[in-house]
């Protein structure tokens, strides 16, 4: 359904990939490695149509994205560094407008993703108030809340315990398991079997 051909990524004047070609069906999931630096973030932010390619193509359904931009990003779910809330707003309400913004899925509630995620006694303080692991699982609710084929996961555990650390990787087995597909950074070690690893470390 994704794939990427030629893909050559820069930050400023930096090349930083050169000449990536990779596909992911749906149940798969790509878990990029590399070191601090190497260009992880920056070839995600290329493969949700946030930052240009300097060259290559990524397309999905044999399309390219920068020809069906709001058909992609509306496949498309993004957990980038940022947590992306609104800090005034509580829990429920940030992700009651999440599910707004997209095609919500007819068996999640928001009372239910939140007690999923552990969030359920926090869910009317101001997020500002919430803790930074309680505020990246939040986050990560997003997915569940919203129905989306393509999940793209920029340090997705970064801030989390054992506990939810195992939590989010259930979630994303289950959603690869459903047909979906993933894309990862991580220096943590999934215990995902369907994985496949792709390191961008230069040279």
């Amino acid at each position: 359904m994704l794939e990427i051909t030629n893909l050559s990524c820069v930050r400023g004047d930096k090349p930083l990939i050169e000449d990536l070609s990779f596909d992911l069906s749906e149940g798969q999931l790509l878990h990029i490695t590399g070191r601090n630096g190497a260009g992880k973030t920056t070839l995600l932010r290329c493969l949700c149509g946030l930052s240009s390619a300097a060259a290559g193509q990524i397309s999905w359904l044999g399309q390219n994205i920068e020809t069906i931009r709001d058909s992609y990003h509306a496949q498309m779910a993004y957990v980038g560094h940022l947590n992306g809330h609104q800090g005034e707003l509580t829990a429920v309400e940030n992700l009651v407008f999440a599910r707004a913004l997209g095609a919500a899925q007819t068996d999640t509630t928001v009372t239910g993703t939140l007690k999923k995620l552990g969030l359920y006694e926090s869910r009317l303080l101001p997020t500002k108030f919430l803790s930074q692991g309680q505020q990246r699982r939040l986050a990560l609710a997003r997915l569940l809340i919203q129905k989306r084929k393509l999940w793209i996961m920029d340090e997705p555990f970064v801030a989390l315990d054992t506990d939810s650390t195992a939590l989010l990787e259930g979630i994303v087995s289950d959603h690869i398991k459903n047909g979906g597909l993933a894309i990862l950074t991580s220096h943590h070690a999934l215990n995902l079997t369907q994985s496949r690893q792709l390191n961008i470390d230069r040279g």
